[in-house]
Order: C-alpha cells, then structure tokens, then sequence
C-alpha cells in the first residue's frame, strides 16, 4: 500500500484476512508502517491450539520479527473487531501509535467499549473506530450463524 491509499483502504486487507478463518472467530488484522502494509494475520487460536493465536498478537509477532524490535512506535494496526483485553494490553506495550477497528466487542472490547484499556494504561495509542463497521460486523454475524447450525 502508498501513502495515498485511506485508511479504509487498510481495513479491506483486514476484512481479507478475517475472511480466511476456517474454523476461528473471523478475525483480521494488518500492521502499517510508512503507509505500507508490514504484516497481516487472521485469527488462529483453533488451528494453533493456543489461546494467544488472536489475529493482533500474530500480527505484533510477525513484525517485531520483520523491524527486529518489540517497539512498534511508527506503526498503525487495522482491526476487524475491537481488540479483547490480551490483545489490547499487547498492543499497548508494543507501541503502536494508531488502532483502527471496525465492529465494536460489545462482550469483551478493551478500546472503549467494554473496558478502555489505552485510558486506564495512561497510554497516548489513539484509537479511530466503527471503520467499515458494518462489514466488519456482518462477517461475524454470519460466522456465528452457520456455527449455530
């Protein structure tokens, strides 16, 4: 991705990666740096066996491999859905500058929703949300509904 491309842009290669779950909660991530894309993950705690397989942590992990550094500091990370407590607690310590999401976790959301973990950690991480909610929300929304078939 260029400069030049919106944000919104981003969130699409996000949405791409939730909808290659197979068997997980479709979720997806990209982690931005010098508006291009350095990494991408979807959820993959089933296929794992390993609770921390969230698509935000695969995605941290992959770049700090990729910069060769914890600090994320220049970074931006897309979401497909509201960060959950682990994953916003990594995303904090990582130091990405910008999380932009786009369904709201109204059961388990930590950046705002349910529990606004960048306030409570004094963090300066700004947090842009509802981006192509709809969307976002619907890849979920149909998950769940075959799952309950």
């Amino acid at each position: 991705m260029r400069k030049s491309d919106t944000e919104k842009s981003f969130i699409d290669y996000a949405i791409e990666q939730a909808q290659m779950c197979e068997k997980d909660v479709p979720v997806g991530a990209v982690i931005v740096k010098d508006g291009e894309i350095i990494t991408s993950a979807h959820n993959e705690k089933e296929i794992l066996q390993d609770v921390t397989g969230h698509a935000e942590i695969l995605a941290i992990k992959e770049a700090q491999k990729k910069l060769k550094t914890y600090h994320l500091t220049d970074c931006d990370m897309y979401v497909t859905l509201e960060p959950c407590p682990m994953c916003a607690w990594a995303i904090i310590n990582s130091g990405i500058k910008n999380v932009y999401f786009g369904a709201y976790d109204l059961q388990y959301g930590a950046m705002g929703s349910v529990l606004n973990l960048p306030k409570t950690a004094n963090s300066k991480i700004k947090v842009y949300s509802g981006i192509k909610e709809t969307e976002c929300k619907k890849i979920l929304d149909d998950f769940f509904k075959k799952l309950r078939k």
